[in-house]
Protein backbone atom coordinates (compact mmCIF):
# COMPACT_ATOMS: atom_id res chain seq x y z
CA UNK A 1 0.00 0.00 0.00
CA UNK A 2 2.90 2.45 0.72
CA UNK A 3 4.17 1.99 -2.56
CA UNK A 4 1.46 2.69 -4.39
CA UNK A 5 0.95 6.01 -2.43
CA UNK A 6 4.02 7.08 -2.65
CA UNK A 7 3.81 6.62 -6.97
CA UNK A 8 0.39 8.42 -6.79
CA UNK A 9 1.97 11.02 -4.58
CA UNK A 10 5.26 10.75 -6.47
CA UNK A 11 2.68 11.10 -9.91
CA UNK A 12 0.54 13.95 -8.50
CA UNK A 13 3.51 15.77 -7.96
CA UNK A 14 4.78 15.90 -11.46
CA UNK A 15 1.43 16.43 -13.17
CA UNK A 16 0.88 19.63 -11.13
CA UNK A 17 4.81 20.69 -11.62
CA UNK A 18 4.45 20.37 -15.38
CA UNK A 19 1.26 21.33 -15.18
CA UNK A 20 2.31 24.92 -13.65
CA UNK A 21 5.54 25.25 -15.52
CA UNK A 22 3.13 24.91 -18.71
CA UNK A 23 0.48 26.97 -17.66
CA UNK A 24 3.55 29.62 -16.40
CA UNK A 25 5.03 29.49 -20.12
CA UNK A 26 1.88 29.67 -22.05
CA UNK A 27 0.95 32.25 -19.95
CA UNK A 28 3.95 34.49 -20.84
CA UNK A 29 4.18 33.55 -24.01
CA UNK A 30 0.11 33.28 -25.05
CA UNK A 31 0.33 36.31 -27.14
CA UNK A 32 3.47 36.19 -29.01
CA UNK A 33 2.99 32.38 -29.61
CA UNK A 34 -0.66 33.59 -31.16
CA UNK A 35 1.41 36.47 -33.37
CA UNK A 36 4.00 33.67 -34.17
CA UNK A 37 1.98 31.06 -35.44
CA UNK A 38 -0.34 33.41 -37.65
CA UNK A 39 3.47 34.69 -39.16
CA UNK A 40 5.15 31.66 -39.61
CA UNK A 41 2.67 29.44 -40.31
CA UNK A 42 2.78 30.33 -44.25
CA UNK A 43 4.58 26.63 -44.78
CA UNK A 44 4.77 23.53 -43.54
CA UNK A 45 8.70 23.93 -42.81
CA UNK A 46 8.12 26.84 -40.97
CA UNK A 47 5.27 25.35 -39.13
CA UNK A 48 7.34 22.38 -38.32
CA UNK A 49 9.85 24.30 -37.01
CA UNK A 50 7.55 26.28 -34.49
CA UNK A 51 5.76 23.09 -33.37
CA UNK A 52 8.96 21.63 -31.99
CA UNK A 53 10.21 25.01 -30.41
CA UNK A 54 6.51 25.85 -28.50
CA UNK A 55 6.15 22.33 -27.66
CA UNK A 56 9.50 21.97 -26.26
CA UNK A 57 8.48 25.36 -24.37
CA UNK A 58 5.20 24.74 -23.08
CA UNK A 59 6.52 20.88 -22.88
CA UNK A 60 2.88 19.48 -23.91
CA UNK A 61 2.06 18.35 -27.35
CA UNK A 62 -1.28 17.86 -26.84
CA UNK A 63 -1.92 21.41 -25.61
CA UNK A 64 0.08 22.65 -28.79
CA UNK A 65 -2.41 20.72 -30.69
CA UNK A 66 -5.55 21.44 -29.45
CA UNK A 67 -3.91 25.33 -30.22
CA UNK A 68 -3.59 24.31 -33.54
CA UNK A 69 -6.73 22.60 -33.88
CA UNK A 70 -8.35 25.64 -32.55
CA UNK A 71 -6.50 28.02 -35.21
CA UNK A 72 -8.25 26.00 -38.00
CA UNK A 73 -11.67 25.62 -36.37
CA UNK A 74 -11.60 29.47 -35.98
CA UNK A 75 -10.73 29.77 -39.87
CA UNK A 76 -6.62 31.60 -38.75
CA UNK A 77 -4.95 28.49 -40.70
CA UNK A 78 -5.41 26.21 -43.25
CA UNK A 79 -4.86 22.52 -42.75
CA UNK A 80 -1.67 22.12 -44.58
CA UNK A 81 0.27 24.50 -42.21
CA UNK A 82 -1.76 22.85 -39.43
CA UNK A 83 0.15 20.01 -40.14
CA UNK A 84 3.82 21.16 -40.28
CA UNK A 85 2.91 22.79 -36.60
CA UNK A 86 1.49 18.81 -35.36
CA UNK A 87 4.47 17.12 -37.03
CA UNK A 88 6.89 18.97 -34.89
CA UNK A 89 4.88 18.98 -31.61
CA UNK A 90 5.71 15.61 -31.80
CA UNK A 91 9.30 16.07 -31.75
CA UNK A 92 9.24 18.93 -29.17
CA UNK A 93 6.92 16.67 -27.01
CA UNK A 94 10.34 14.65 -26.27
CA UNK A 95 11.99 17.52 -24.51
CA UNK A 96 10.42 16.23 -21.39
CA UNK A 97 11.52 12.98 -21.01
CA UNK A 98 15.20 14.12 -22.06
CA UNK A 99 14.94 16.53 -19.01
CA UNK A 100 13.87 13.24 -16.84
CA UNK A 101 17.24 11.03 -18.01
CA UNK A 102 19.42 14.12 -17.04
CA UNK A 103 18.32 13.17 -13.43
CA UNK A 104 18.22 16.38 -11.90
CA UNK A 105 16.34 15.49 -8.87
CA UNK A 106 19.22 16.20 -6.35
CA UNK A 107 19.32 19.82 -7.36
CA UNK A 108 14.69 20.26 -7.14
CA UNK A 109 14.49 21.65 -3.76
CA UNK A 110 16.76 24.46 -4.60
CA UNK A 111 14.22 25.19 -8.07
CA UNK A 112 11.92 25.00 -4.96
CA UNK A 113 12.76 27.62 -3.48
CA UNK A 114 13.91 29.85 -5.46
CA UNK A 115 10.40 29.59 -7.19
CA UNK A 116 8.80 30.04 -4.15
CA UNK A 117 10.38 33.12 -3.62
CA UNK A 118 10.37 34.53 -7.15
CA UNK A 119 6.86 34.17 -7.44
CA UNK A 120 5.58 35.14 -3.65
CA UNK A 121 8.03 38.11 -2.65
CA UNK A 122 8.55 39.41 -5.73
CA UNK A 123 6.85 42.23 -7.03
CA UNK A 124 7.58 42.56 -10.75
CA UNK A 125 5.20 40.92 -12.68
CA UNK A 126 7.91 39.54 -14.97
CA UNK A 127 10.03 37.66 -12.52
CA UNK A 128 6.47 36.26 -10.87
CA UNK A 129 5.42 34.46 -13.67
CA UNK A 130 9.63 33.40 -14.66
CA UNK A 131 9.06 32.64 -10.45
CA UNK A 132 5.68 30.33 -11.66
CA UNK A 133 8.22 28.02 -14.09
CA UNK A 134 11.00 27.59 -11.52
CA UNK A 135 8.50 26.53 -8.97
CA UNK A 136 7.05 24.22 -11.60
CA UNK A 137 10.00 22.94 -12.76
CA UNK A 138 11.03 22.15 -9.02
CA UNK A 139 7.90 20.04 -8.11
CA UNK A 140 8.29 17.69 -10.85
CA UNK A 141 11.63 16.68 -9.73
CA UNK A 142 10.18 16.62 -6.34
CA UNK A 143 7.46 14.14 -7.88
CA UNK A 144 10.04 12.25 -9.98
CA UNK A 145 12.25 11.86 -6.61
CA UNK A 146 8.88 10.65 -4.52
CA UNK A 147 8.06 8.18 -7.69
CA UNK A 148 11.71 7.01 -7.77
CA UNK A 149 11.90 6.11 -4.03
CA UNK A 150 8.79 4.19 -4.44
CA UNK A 151 9.91 2.24 -7.56
CA UNK A 152 12.94 1.44 -5.24
CA UNK A 153 10.30 -0.27 -3.10
CA UNK A 154 9.18 -2.22 -6.14
CA UNK A 155 12.33 -3.87 -6.55
CA UNK A 156 12.27 -5.59 -2.61
CA UNK A 157 8.40 -7.38 -3.71
CA UNK A 158 8.85 -9.88 -5.75
CA UNK A 159 5.33 -10.28 -7.03
CA UNK A 160 5.11 -7.22 -8.33
CA UNK A 161 9.15 -7.40 -9.84
CA UNK A 162 7.80 -10.68 -11.38
CA UNK A 163 4.76 -8.98 -12.86
CA UNK A 164 6.63 -6.03 -14.44
CA UNK A 165 9.67 -7.85 -15.58
CA UNK A 166 7.21 -10.39 -17.03
CA UNK A 167 5.75 -8.42 -19.58
CA UNK A 168 6.76 -9.95 -22.92
CA UNK A 169 3.72 -9.35 -24.95
CA UNK A 170 4.07 -6.45 -27.72
CA UNK A 171 0.96 -5.43 -28.59
CA UNK A 172 -0.32 -5.40 -24.77
CA UNK A 173 2.79 -3.56 -24.33
CA UNK A 174 1.23 -0.47 -26.33
CA UNK A 175 -2.47 -1.02 -24.98
CA UNK A 176 -1.04 -0.39 -21.77
CA UNK A 177 0.83 2.83 -23.29
CA UNK A 178 -2.04 3.89 -25.22
CA UNK A 179 -4.59 3.20 -22.04
CA UNK A 180 -2.24 5.16 -19.73
CA UNK A 181 -1.51 8.20 -21.82
CA UNK A 182 -5.03 8.77 -23.06
CA UNK A 183 -6.14 8.54 -19.36
CA UNK A 184 -3.34 11.05 -18.37
CA UNK A 185 -3.16 12.91 -21.12
CA UNK A 186 0.51 13.06 -21.60
CA UNK A 187 2.78 10.95 -23.66
CA UNK A 188 5.41 13.11 -21.64
CA UNK A 189 4.51 11.78 -18.10
CA UNK A 190 4.06 8.27 -19.35
CA UNK A 191 7.66 7.94 -20.73
CA UNK A 192 8.93 9.66 -17.73
CA UNK A 193 7.78 6.66 -15.51
CA UNK A 194 8.54 4.26 -18.47
CA UNK A 195 12.03 5.93 -18.02
CA UNK A 196 12.46 5.67 -14.09
CA UNK A 197 11.44 1.94 -14.25
CA UNK A 198 13.82 1.14 -16.89
CA UNK A 199 16.02 2.31 -14.54
CA UNK A 200 15.03 0.47 -11.40
CA UNK A 201 15.53 -2.99 -13.77
CA UNK A 202 11.80 -3.45 -13.84
CA UNK A 203 11.16 -3.05 -17.24
CA UNK A 204 13.10 -4.23 -20.46
CA UNK A 205 14.58 -2.21 -22.96
CA UNK A 206 12.86 -3.96 -25.74
CA UNK A 207 9.47 -3.70 -23.92
CA UNK A 208 9.68 0.27 -23.30
CA UNK A 209 10.17 0.73 -27.44
CA UNK A 210 6.60 -0.85 -27.65
CA UNK A 211 4.94 1.27 -24.69
CA UNK A 212 6.01 4.73 -26.22
CA UNK A 213 4.89 3.43 -29.19
CA UNK A 214 1.23 2.86 -27.54
CA UNK A 215 2.10 6.82 -25.73
CA UNK A 216 2.09 7.81 -29.39
CA UNK A 217 -1.03 6.94 -30.21
CA UNK A 218 -2.66 7.70 -27.01
CA UNK A 219 -1.05 11.38 -26.92
CA UNK A 220 -3.97 11.97 -30.05
CA UNK A 221 -6.84 11.64 -27.29
CA UNK A 222 -6.38 15.33 -26.06
CA UNK A 223 -6.69 16.83 -29.50
CA UNK A 224 -9.87 14.48 -30.92
CA UNK A 225 -11.77 15.04 -27.74
CA UNK A 226 -11.41 19.02 -28.60
CA UNK A 227 -12.29 18.58 -31.87
CA UNK A 228 -15.74 17.02 -31.28
CA UNK A 229 -17.09 20.21 -30.52
CA UNK A 230 -15.63 21.80 -33.42
CA UNK A 231 -15.94 21.85 -37.53
CA UNK A 232 -15.18 19.42 -39.98
CA UNK A 233 -11.79 21.32 -40.67
CA UNK A 234 -11.29 20.74 -36.64
CA UNK A 235 -11.83 16.82 -36.45
CA UNK A 236 -9.76 16.83 -39.98
CA UNK A 237 -6.81 18.41 -38.26
CA UNK A 238 -7.39 16.49 -34.83
CA UNK A 239 -7.41 13.41 -37.14
CA UNK A 240 -3.75 14.77 -38.79
CA UNK A 241 -2.15 13.98 -35.99
CA UNK A 242 -4.01 10.44 -35.09
CA UNK A 243 -2.86 9.02 -38.57
CA UNK A 244 0.45 10.21 -38.04
CA UNK A 245 0.99 8.50 -34.73
CA UNK A 246 -1.18 5.39 -35.98
CA UNK A 247 1.35 5.27 -38.96
CA UNK A 248 4.37 5.75 -37.74
CA UNK A 249 4.05 3.66 -34.74
CA UNK A 250 2.68 0.82 -36.71
CA UNK A 251 5.81 1.10 -39.26
CA UNK A 252 8.03 1.45 -36.26
CA UNK A 253 6.30 -1.77 -34.23
CA UNK A 254 6.99 -3.79 -37.91
CA UNK A 255 10.39 -2.15 -37.83
CA UNK A 256 11.01 -3.45 -34.34
CA UNK A 257 9.67 -7.12 -34.74
CA UNK A 258 11.83 -7.44 -37.91
CA UNK A 259 15.14 -6.64 -35.93
CA UNK A 260 14.63 -5.37 -32.44
CA UNK A 261 18.11 -6.18 -31.33
CA UNK A 262 19.79 -3.90 -33.89
CA UNK A 263 17.47 -0.83 -32.78
CA UNK A 264 18.41 -1.94 -28.94
CA UNK A 265 21.91 -1.68 -30.17
CA UNK A 266 21.91 1.28 -31.75
CA UNK A 267 20.34 3.13 -29.09
CA UNK A 268 22.30 1.25 -25.87
CA UNK A 269 25.70 2.49 -28.20
CA UNK A 270 24.52 6.46 -28.33
CA UNK A 271 23.05 6.18 -24.94
CA UNK A 272 26.28 5.20 -23.14
CA UNK A 273 24.61 1.58 -21.77
CA UNK A 274 22.47 4.50 -19.57
CA UNK A 275 18.81 3.26 -19.09
CA UNK A 276 16.98 6.16 -18.46
CA UNK A 277 19.14 8.06 -21.33
CA UNK A 278 18.24 4.44 -23.73
CA UNK A 279 14.11 5.67 -23.35
CA UNK A 280 14.51 9.22 -23.87
CA UNK A 281 16.36 8.42 -26.94
CA UNK A 282 14.34 6.10 -28.31
CA UNK A 283 11.77 8.22 -27.45
CA UNK A 284 13.18 11.09 -29.30
CA UNK A 285 14.82 8.74 -31.86
CA UNK A 286 11.33 7.54 -32.99
CA UNK A 287 9.77 10.74 -33.08
CA UNK A 288 12.36 12.10 -35.65
CA UNK A 289 11.78 9.01 -37.62
CA UNK A 290 8.35 9.29 -38.25
CA UNK A 291 8.75 13.30 -39.63
CA UNK A 292 11.40 12.25 -41.72
CA UNK A 293 9.40 9.67 -43.20
CA UNK A 294 6.13 11.07 -43.05
CA UNK A 295 6.42 14.84 -43.86
CA UNK A 296 6.87 14.18 -47.33
CA UNK A 297 3.28 12.72 -47.41
CA UNK A 298 1.50 15.58 -45.57
CA UNK A 299 -0.25 16.81 -47.98
CA UNK A 300 -1.77 13.30 -49.06
CA UNK A 301 -2.17 12.34 -45.16
CA UNK A 302 -4.39 16.05 -45.58
CA UNK A 303 -6.19 14.43 -48.25
CA UNK A 304 -6.81 11.60 -46.40
CA UNK A 305 -8.49 13.19 -43.47
CA UNK A 306 -11.29 14.27 -45.94
CA UNK A 307 -12.19 10.57 -46.99
CA UNK A 308 -12.27 10.12 -43.50
CA UNK A 309 -14.16 13.27 -42.43
CA UNK A 310 -16.30 13.67 -46.00
CA UNK A 311 -18.52 16.73 -46.61
CA UNK A 312 -18.67 20.50 -45.23
CA UNK A 313 -20.35 21.82 -42.11
CA UNK A 314 -23.88 21.94 -42.44
CA UNK A 315 -25.08 25.95 -42.79
CA UNK A 316 -26.24 27.41 -38.85
CA UNK A 317 -29.78 27.03 -39.26
CA UNK A 318 -30.68 29.33 -35.97
CA UNK A 319 -31.70 32.41 -36.46
CA UNK A 320 -29.12 33.77 -33.90
CA UNK A 321 -26.05 32.00 -33.32
CA UNK A 322 -22.38 32.25 -32.69
CA UNK A 323 -19.64 31.23 -34.91
CA UNK A 324 -16.60 31.75 -32.57
CA UNK A 325 -17.11 31.36 -29.13
CA UNK A 326 -20.33 28.76 -29.56
CA UNK A 327 -21.12 25.41 -29.33
CA UNK A 328 -18.95 24.72 -32.34
CA UNK A 329 -15.81 26.42 -30.65
CA UNK A 330 -12.94 25.00 -29.19
CA UNK A 331 -11.58 26.60 -25.74
CA UNK A 332 -8.11 27.05 -25.48
CA UNK A 333 -6.77 29.72 -22.70
CA UNK A 334 -4.43 30.87 -25.54
CA UNK A 335 -6.66 31.80 -28.19
CA UNK A 336 -10.18 32.81 -26.10
CA UNK A 337 -9.19 36.18 -26.57
CA UNK A 338 -8.61 35.93 -30.36
CA UNK A 339 -12.03 34.17 -30.94
CA UNK A 340 -13.47 36.84 -28.92
CA UNK A 341 -11.97 39.46 -30.99
CA UNK A 342 -13.17 37.72 -34.04
CA UNK A 343 -16.92 37.34 -32.86
CA UNK A 344 -16.88 41.12 -31.80
CA UNK A 345 -15.64 41.92 -35.15
CA UNK A 346 -18.63 40.14 -36.54
CA UNK A 347 -20.97 42.01 -34.39
CA UNK A 348 -19.57 45.14 -35.69
CA UNK A 349 -19.64 44.46 -39.40
CA UNK A 350 -23.82 44.01 -38.46
CA UNK A 351 -23.94 46.87 -36.88
CA UNK A 352 -22.17 49.25 -39.45
CA UNK A 353 -24.27 47.35 -42.30
CA UNK A 354 -26.92 48.15 -40.17
CA UNK A 355 -26.25 51.82 -39.93
CA UNK A 356 -26.94 52.43 -43.39
CA UNK A 357 -29.59 49.94 -43.82
CA UNK A 358 -31.22 51.93 -41.36
CA UNK A 359 -30.40 55.07 -43.48
CA UNK A 360 -31.48 53.65 -46.80
CA UNK A 361 -34.45 52.40 -44.90
CA UNK A 362 -35.26 56.37 -44.39
CA UNK A 363 -34.80 57.27 -47.24
CA UNK A 364 -36.45 54.65 -49.25
CA UNK A 365 -38.94 53.31 -47.07
CA UNK A 366 -38.38 49.77 -48.02
CA UNK A 367 -40.32 47.36 -46.02
CA UNK A 368 -37.70 44.51 -46.63
CA UNK A 369 -35.30 46.47 -45.76
CA UNK A 370 -37.07 47.58 -42.87
CA UNK A 371 -37.51 43.98 -41.38
CA UNK A 372 -33.83 42.96 -42.46
CA UNK A 373 -32.43 45.74 -40.00
CA UNK A 374 -34.64 44.79 -37.09
CA UNK A 375 -33.89 41.56 -37.55
CA UNK A 376 -30.14 42.28 -37.42
CA UNK A 377 -30.66 44.26 -34.47
CA UNK A 378 -32.00 41.78 -32.52
CA UNK A 379 -29.03 39.29 -33.44
CA UNK A 380 -26.72 42.46 -32.14
CA UNK A 381 -28.21 42.25 -29.35
CA UNK A 382 -28.15 38.45 -28.90
CA UNK A 383 -24.01 38.75 -29.49
CA UNK A 384 -23.58 41.91 -26.91
CA UNK A 385 -24.82 39.02 -24.17
CA UNK A 386 -23.48 36.17 -25.26
CA UNK A 387 -20.01 38.17 -25.68
CA UNK A 388 -20.39 39.97 -22.66
CA UNK A 389 -21.13 36.78 -20.79
CA UNK A 390 -17.96 34.91 -22.64
CA UNK A 391 -15.56 37.86 -21.60
CA UNK A 392 -16.80 37.33 -17.92
CA UNK A 393 -16.30 34.01 -18.12
CA UNK A 394 -12.50 33.50 -19.31
CA UNK A 395 -11.65 36.45 -16.89
CA UNK A 396 -12.30 33.90 -13.96
CA UNK A 397 -9.81 31.56 -15.91
CA UNK A 398 -6.02 31.33 -16.00
CA UNK A 399 -5.32 33.26 -19.97
CA UNK A 400 -2.32 34.99 -21.01
CA UNK A 401 -1.56 38.14 -18.69
CA UNK A 402 -1.47 40.45 -21.99
CA UNK A 403 -5.20 39.11 -22.78
CA UNK A 404 -6.06 39.48 -19.21
CA UNK A 405 -5.41 43.56 -19.41
CA UNK A 406 -7.52 43.97 -22.59
CA UNK A 407 -10.31 41.99 -21.04
CA UNK A 408 -11.93 45.10 -19.86
CA UNK A 409 -11.05 47.18 -23.28
CA UNK A 410 -13.16 44.19 -24.94
CA UNK A 411 -16.31 44.73 -23.03
CA UNK A 412 -16.71 49.02 -23.69
CA UNK A 413 -15.74 47.94 -27.25
CA UNK A 414 -19.00 45.44 -27.48
CA UNK A 415 -20.63 48.28 -25.59
CA UNK A 416 -20.10 50.99 -27.87
CA UNK A 417 -20.56 48.20 -31.11
CA UNK A 418 -24.25 48.06 -29.36
CA UNK A 419 -24.93 52.10 -28.70
CA UNK A 420 -23.78 52.04 -32.25
CA UNK A 421 -26.49 49.55 -33.45
CA UNK A 422 -28.85 51.09 -31.42
CA UNK A 423 -28.48 54.35 -33.01
CA UNK A 424 -29.43 52.36 -36.82
CA UNK A 425 -32.14 51.11 -34.84
CA UNK A 426 -33.53 54.63 -34.16
CA UNK A 427 -33.33 55.52 -38.16
CA UNK A 428 -34.94 52.32 -38.82
CA UNK A 429 -37.94 53.52 -36.46
CA UNK A 430 -37.75 57.01 -38.31
CA UNK A 431 -38.40 55.12 -41.38
CA UNK A 432 -41.44 53.27 -40.28
CA UNK A 433 -43.05 56.67 -38.89
CA UNK A 434 -41.91 58.24 -41.98
CA UNK A 435 -44.06 55.40 -43.65
CA UNK A 436 -46.74 55.94 -41.15
CA UNK A 437 -47.23 59.63 -41.33
CA UNK A 438 -46.12 60.42 -45.04
CA UNK A 439 -43.56 63.01 -44.79
CA UNK A 440 -40.43 63.70 -47.10
CA UNK A 441 -37.17 65.40 -46.76
CA UNK A 442 -35.81 67.94 -49.26
CA UNK A 443 -33.13 66.80 -51.65
CA UNK A 444 -30.44 69.12 -49.88
CA UNK A 445 -31.84 67.06 -46.59
CA UNK A 446 -31.08 63.40 -48.27
CA UNK A 447 -27.75 64.87 -49.47
CA UNK A 448 -26.34 66.04 -46.53
CA UNK A 449 -27.50 62.75 -44.48
CA UNK A 450 -25.73 60.54 -47.08
CA UNK A 451 -22.48 62.74 -46.45
CA UNK A 452 -22.62 62.48 -42.92
CA UNK A 453 -23.50 58.66 -43.33
CA UNK A 454 -20.43 58.52 -45.27
CA UNK A 455 -17.48 60.04 -42.75
CA UNK A 456 -19.47 57.53 -40.32
CA UNK A 457 -18.34 54.51 -42.21
CA UNK A 458 -15.13 55.98 -42.54
CA UNK A 459 -14.43 56.26 -38.49
CA UNK A 460 -16.45 52.97 -38.21
CA UNK A 461 -14.07 50.76 -40.72
CA UNK A 462 -10.96 53.01 -38.93
CA UNK A 463 -12.13 51.70 -35.34
CA UNK A 464 -13.17 48.10 -36.55
CA UNK A 465 -9.09 48.07 -37.65
CA UNK A 466 -7.81 49.58 -34.81
CA UNK A 467 -9.54 46.96 -32.49
CA UNK A 468 -8.95 44.32 -34.81
CA UNK A 469 -5.81 45.13 -35.35
CA UNK A 470 -4.84 46.22 -31.95
CA UNK A 471 -2.45 49.18 -34.01
CA UNK A 472 -2.55 52.96 -33.68
CA UNK A 473 -1.68 53.51 -36.66
CA UNK A 474 -5.00 55.17 -37.69
CA UNK A 475 -5.74 57.08 -34.55
CA UNK A 476 -4.90 60.32 -35.72
CA UNK A 477 -7.15 59.90 -39.00
CA UNK A 478 -10.12 58.58 -36.69
CA UNK A 479 -9.77 62.16 -34.17
CA UNK A 480 -9.52 64.33 -37.60
CA UNK A 481 -12.61 62.07 -38.98
CA UNK A 482 -14.27 63.19 -35.31
CA UNK A 483 -13.92 66.78 -35.96
CA UNK A 484 -15.08 66.52 -39.31
CA UNK A 485 -17.71 64.86 -38.44
CA UNK A 486 -18.92 67.39 -35.60
CA UNK A 487 -18.26 70.10 -37.76
CA UNK A 488 -20.77 68.63 -40.04
CA UNK A 489 -23.20 68.11 -37.65
CA UNK A 490 -23.16 71.74 -36.82
CA UNK A 491 -23.23 72.79 -40.30
CA UNK A 492 -26.51 70.42 -41.32
CA UNK A 493 -28.02 71.36 -38.03
CA UNK A 494 -27.94 75.03 -38.77
CA UNK A 495 -28.86 74.34 -42.12
CA UNK A 496 -32.15 72.51 -41.25
CA UNK A 497 -33.03 75.24 -38.66
CA UNK A 498 -33.48 77.41 -42.10
CA UNK A 499 -35.22 75.15 -44.01
CA UNK A 500 -37.60 74.98 -41.18
CA UNK A 501 -37.60 78.51 -40.76
CA UNK A 502 -38.63 78.81 -44.69
CA UNK A 503 -41.24 76.29 -44.19
CA UNK A 504 -39.28 74.29 -46.83
CA UNK A 505 -39.80 71.20 -43.88
CA UNK A 506 -42.12 69.99 -42.22
CA UNK A 507 -41.96 70.44 -37.92
CA UNK A 508 -42.63 66.48 -37.85
CA UNK A 509 -39.81 65.72 -40.72
CA UNK A 510 -37.53 68.34 -39.11
CA UNK A 511 -37.73 66.53 -35.34
CA UNK A 512 -37.22 63.34 -37.15
CA UNK A 513 -33.92 64.60 -39.32
CA UNK A 514 -32.70 66.77 -36.11
CA UNK A 515 -32.98 63.19 -33.81
CA UNK A 516 -31.05 60.80 -36.47
CA UNK A 517 -28.12 63.85 -37.45
CA UNK A 518 -27.49 63.76 -33.92
CA UNK A 519 -27.36 60.00 -33.46
CA UNK A 520 -24.74 59.96 -36.13
CA UNK A 521 -22.41 62.20 -34.62
CA UNK A 522 -23.27 59.96 -31.31
CA UNK A 523 -22.22 57.22 -33.59
CA UNK A 524 -18.28 58.78 -34.30
CA UNK A 525 -18.73 59.40 -30.73
CA UNK A 526 -18.74 55.35 -30.14
CA UNK A 527 -16.33 54.45 -32.98
CA UNK A 528 -13.49 57.09 -31.23
CA UNK A 529 -14.68 55.36 -27.72
CA UNK A 530 -13.70 51.81 -29.67
CA UNK A 531 -10.51 52.96 -31.07
CA UNK A 532 -9.03 54.76 -27.76
CA UNK A 533 -10.58 51.70 -25.40
CA UNK A 534 -8.55 49.28 -27.77
CA UNK A 535 -5.08 51.80 -27.64
CA UNK A 536 -5.13 52.00 -23.53
CA UNK A 537 -5.40 48.26 -23.04
CA UNK A 538 -5.19 48.80 -19.34
CA UNK A 539 -8.60 48.32 -18.13
CA UNK A 540 -9.05 44.54 -16.35
CA UNK A 541 -12.09 43.24 -14.55
CA UNK A 542 -12.69 42.90 -11.11
CA UNK A 543 -12.14 39.42 -10.11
Amino acid sequence: MSIFLGLLGGLGLFLFGMNLMSKGLENAAGGKLRGILEVLTTNQFLGLFVGIVFTAAIQSSSAMTVIAVSFVNSGMMTLNQAAGIIFGANIGTTVTSQLVAFNLSEIAPVFLFAGVVMSTFMKNNRVQKVGQIVLGFGILFMGLTEMSSAMENIKNNETLTNVLTSLHSHLLAVLIGTVVTAVIQSSSVTVSIILLMANQGLLELKICFFIILGCNIGACASALLASLAGKKDAKRAAMIHFLFNIIGSIILYLLLTVDIDLIEQMILTISGNNMGRCVANAHTAFKIFQVILLFPFAKQIVKLTYLIIPGEDKQQEEEFYLEYIGDNAIFSPTLATTEAIKEIERMAHMAKANVNRGVQALMTMDERTIQKAHKTERQIDYLDREITDYLVRINQMTIPTSDQNRLGALLHVVNDIERIADHADNAVKAAELRMEKGFSFSKKAVKELKEITALVDQIFDYAIITFVENTQEHLSEISRLEEEIDQKEREIQRAHVKRIQKKKCSPDAGMIYTDIISGMERMADHAVSMSFAIAEEDTVFDK
